[in-house]
């Protein structure tokens, strides 16, 4: 991760630029309690009245001077800090992106979502108005100070004691609220994930009437998230006050004082008169501090969080030197493979089997039998604990995931559409290459092309998020229309004709039978989904249990025959003997 200091140096001479316009700035306002001070001694008290034209335009020039300062200072911070705060994002969500799969199982997309949006747009604040107040605090506070020890420094003394105290309890009321501001941050990415899972699977709450529970749900964490709140406000107004009490009783000191000091010729009516203003000055910056060191703790527990994402390190990485296939014929072998999850039992033990260029395999077995799971192992969104895995016998963790993936289309189990048109999602596995007429095909060889038609819009028609609007088989079609069209050698269907009635299936299997050149594994419940491999798998328990083709596995009358006969009933050839 780049350090926040990075970012900033990267953009040195513009924020350069900032800071010297605040100077500027600063320095402007700070003339004008000296002009208040002449206009005092000698328009005022010794009559020179030839001197108020000009230091009434020395006024209202430095007021000019002020406004377009304040604006270049605003202005390049807000500029600067959006251009960072938008690397900072881009940034965090390419490390997300580059992250395994096992880092998605156990981080909830709520807290993500927190960390790229939230988190980020605390920082962005810390940059730009809460970081831009914070130097100009400094600097004004400085020049003020310089200014009131030029004049006086007995005087000056006594606000130099009011900013110390008042730094020491911001200091002091910093500390408090960073760790009120990190539990805040984890209960906000909690309520978002428990929204998001919510809003998400609205139709099963509603289908199951968990409607109840899931808003108890909601409100628990709801009001978590408001104790902490309330907490932090609490801390705020419990040390914020002695802040106030300070700039309030400063001006009067000094008045009460200086008047003093007047009195004793230690000082002319107009040093009071400037002293008084630059005292009315340092006011602001003191009231400021609590709020600013408010801002200032949440954005740094923010940038702590986003830390924590980027210690996250990908299990699954590239090889320093990849081997480049020329040409992926889609040849798979699995060779003696195991697999588990960090605390979790032997999902897959010893899986064997070869899968010719152009040929087919079914896999069947009851669900948690592993089959999923030796589609996640052949992408490598997982790594298998024991053995190998080979394409066009070459071991996988060789190859770059770029080709390795690219080289497989699959339509997975877990259907999922984007919130764009059917054109768009059927283009996602080859935006840039694929034509329209290339996607009206695959729709065509999917049994989408009919339903797609007879929508007003046709293949521009925009889906809801995750394909809301259609039915199941509508969006497994269109899954299906984009694996099809991304013509890979390697053709994965995961369950993914379980929601198309028989007839749909078996013409979209007769297209399958129709793709000499590439190569097919086809998981499935269904006995119809892989009765024409050439080759199918029974897993049970994670290790093969039976395998052969269809008639042969019929013979044996084991699973897949008890499958057969559960979905079919007795085969026909058994009643005729």
């Amino acid at each position: 991760m780049k350090k926040i200091s990075t970012y900033i140096w990267e953009h040195k001479f513009a924020f350069a630029f900032a800071i010297l316009s605040m100077v500027i700035s600063i320095s402007l306002d700070m003339l004008s309690p000296q002009l208040t001070k002449h206009i005092v001694d000698d328009v005022i008290i010794n009559a020179q009245i030839q001197k108020l034209t000009p230091l009434l335009l020395g006024i209202l020039g430095i007021g000019i001077g002020r406004c377009i300062f304040q604006y270049t200072k605003e202005y390049t911070f807000d500029a600067v800090g959006s251009k960072i705060s938008a690397q900072i994002r881009k940034d965090l969500f390419l490390h997300i992106q580059s992250l395994s799969a096992d880092f998605f199982d156990r981080t909830g997309t709520g807290e993500l979502m927190s960390r790229v949006k939230d988190d980020v747009d605390r920082i962005w604040d810390g940059l730009t108005f809460v970081g831009m107040l914070l130097i100009e605090v400094f600097i004004h506070t400085t020049i003020v100070l310089f200014c009131m020890y030029r004049l006086n420094w007995k005087l000056a003394i006594l606000p130099t004691i009011g900013m110390a105290v008042s730094a020491f309890i911001a200091i002091y009321m910093e500390r408090k609220l960073d760790v009120v501001y990190e539990e805040i941050s984890e209960e906000n990415a909690s309520l978002n994930t428990v929204a998001e899972e919510n809003l998400a699977g609205v139709r099963t709450v509603k289908a199951f009437a968990r409607e109840k529970h899931e808003i108890s749900k909601f409100l628990s964490h709801n009001q978590r998230y408001y104790d902490l709140n309330m907490q932090q406000s609490k801390l705020f107004v419990k040390y914020h006050p002695y802040i106030s009490l300070i700039t309030r009783i400063l001006p009067l000191s000094v008045l009460f004082i200086g008047g003093f000091l007047v009195n004793q010729k230690e000082m002319t009516l107009g040093d009071l008169s400037a002293f008084i203003d630059y005292s009315m000055n340092i006011v602001w910056p003191m009231e400021m501090l609590g709020w600013l060191t408010n801002s200032f703790s949440a954005a740094l527990a923010s940038n702590r969080r986003i830390k924590k994402v980027y210690a996250q390190k990908p299990s699954i990485t590239e090889p320093e030197n990849p081997v480049i296939l020329p040409k992926v014929k889609g040849k798979i072998t699995f060779s003696n493979v195991s697999f588990h999850k960090a605390d979790l039992h032997e999902i897959l033990h010893d899986i064997s089997f070869t899968v010719e260029p152009g040929k087919t395999i079914g896999i069947m077995g009851a669900t948690g039998a592993g089959k999923s799971s030796l589609i996640y192992l052949l992408q490598r969104l997982y790594d298998t604990t024991d053995g190998a895995i080979y394409l066009d016998d070459v071991n996988i963790k060789d190859l770059s995931l770029k080709q390795l993936r690219s080289s497989i289309s699959l339509v997975m189990q877990d259907v999922f559409l984007f919130s764009d048109t059917i054109l768009e999602n059927v283009k996602l596995g080859q935006k840039k290459k694929l034509t329209l007429s290339s996607v009206m095909e695959a729709a065509d060889r999917a049994q989408a092309k009919s339903f797609i038609e007879k929508m007003d819009k046709k293949y521009d028609t925009v889906i809801g998020e995750r394909g809301i609007g259609l039915s199941g088989g509508q969006k497994q079609r269109i899954t299906i229309a984009r694996a099809l069209a991304k013509k890979a050698p390697v053709l994965v269907l995961d369950d993914s004709t379980s929601a198309l009635d028989m007839e749909t299936e078996q013409f979209i299997h007769e297209t399958l039978r129709t793709l000499p050149d590439t190569t097919k594994i086809i998981i499935g419940h269904r006995i119809s989904a892989v009765c024409h491999a050439d080759e199918i798998i029974i897993l049970d328990n994670g290790r093969i249990a039976e395998r052969g083709d269809h008639k042969s596995l019929l013979a044996q009358k084991g699973l897949y025959y008890r499958t057969y006969v559960a979905q079919y009933g007795t085969p026909k050839e058994e009643i005729t003997a």
